[in-house]
């Protein structure tokens, strides 16, 4: 019997691969990775920070991208790109080329970089629509995870409008939560769906071991079409701004300040900024509650054009919402008396 079996085993082990029949899915992905696969980069940068005796030393970094048209132009996320002195990208069939970077909007960690290479090797990916999306549909990641390029990972949406904090401490808001690994690298870096359109730019995981445990993060295509056209035109992304820096007041916090409400209490006030020329009043002091330090002594607000505001959050949704140029009514808190301040937004300063 033991020849007999050896001789099955040898049978079986030299089945041509060929016959091998997939199944629906299979086919289905290897069709997306094949089809979008070309219209991912693998993103390395190059920055420089100085030791101890002022000598420069280089450090580099990687992430991923996704080409958005034949000029050149590839979208990733504002962190691949922050700070770099040079960056280099590599394309799906090897070929490298130097990229600039042609807008960057940090507020939802998005960049817009461009390279200079025949049309012939540049292939859009084509974008979807993140408004109709629903959880657990399938979903589908490529990129470069710890520099391993052309990885293809497949999971479902988790979970739909979550909210994750941008490097300038803006929430980032309608975050899509995918289980499609994503690991370092793989920011930028697009999400597909079934049909192998963008539905998303992967951004971010949550790991406490620094890899991928299903629980990773993406931001719309829809957000991406927005801020596009600005990007290319101007190279970043206007918004209105008051000028101030505030900090949020439970109601607990305004119990021990001997506020009335709760709100924003302004911390500081730009110069030349709308919130000056409304002559609001930034902070004076600092009171510690326990292991907390709060400002005191400026505006509490408490309301925009009548809508209650209750932390920076809501703040900076409202001036979003808001055109520069257009006069906001604030209900503030002073010296414990309620007062109307009208304040005519700006737009925000490039840089800030």
């Amino acid at each position: 019997m033991r020849p007999l079996k050896l001789f099955l085993i040898a049978i079986v082990f030299f089945i041509p691969a060929s016959a091998h029949a997939f199944t629906s899915d299979e086919e289905a992905n290897i069709g997306i990775y094949e089809e979008a696969g070309p219209s991912v980069v693998n993103i390395v940068s190059t920055t420089v920070s100085y030791d101890f005796f002022y000598n420069p030393v280089p450090s580099t970094g990687s992430g991923s991208g996704v080409i958005i048209d034949r000029s050149g132009n590839i979208v990733t996320n504002y962190h691949v790109v922050e700070g770099a002195r040079s960056l280099d990208v590599t394309l799906f069939d090897g070929s490298k080329f130097a990229a600039d970077v042609v807008g960057v909007d940090p507020g939802d960690d998005i960049a817009l970089i461009r390279v200079k290479a025949p049309q012939a090797r540049l292939k859009p990916i084509p974008m979807g629509d993140s408004s109709s999306l629903k959880v657990g549909q399938k979903a589908l990641a490529i990129g470069n995870p710890f520099g391993l390029d052309k990885t293809l990972t497949t999971g479902i949406v988790s979970s739909l409008g979550r909210t994750m904090r941008a490097t300038n401490g803006r929430l980032i808001r309608g975050i899509i939560q995918t289980d499609a690994a994503i690991n370092p690298g793989n920011s930028g870096g697009p999400l597909l769906d079934s049909a192998g359109k963008m539905i998303g730019v992967n951004t971010a995981i949550f790991s406490p071991v620094g890899g991928s445990i299903g629980i990773g993060f993406a931001i719309p295509v829809n957000t991406v079409k927005k801020v596009l056209p600005q990007l290319l035109d101007r190279g970043y992304v206007s918004r209105t701004w008051l000028g101030i820096t505030g900090q949020n007041i439970d109601r607990a916090d305004a119990e021990l300040l001997g506020l009335s409400s709760g709100g924003v209490l302004i911390a500081d006030i730009y110069r030349g900024s709308p919130a000056e020329k409304a002559k609001l009043k930034g902070a004076t002091g600092n009171v510690r509650l326990g292991n907390l330090v709060i400002a005191s002594g400026g505006d509490l607000i408490i309301a925009i054009n009548g809508k209650a505001v209750s932390s920076m959050d809501e703040f900076n949704d409202y001036m979003d919402s808001f055109e520069a140029g257009q006069t906001i009514t604030l209900k503030v808190i002073r010296d414990g008396k309620p007062v109307t301040v009208k304040a005519r937004i700006e737009e925000m300063p490039k840089g800030n």
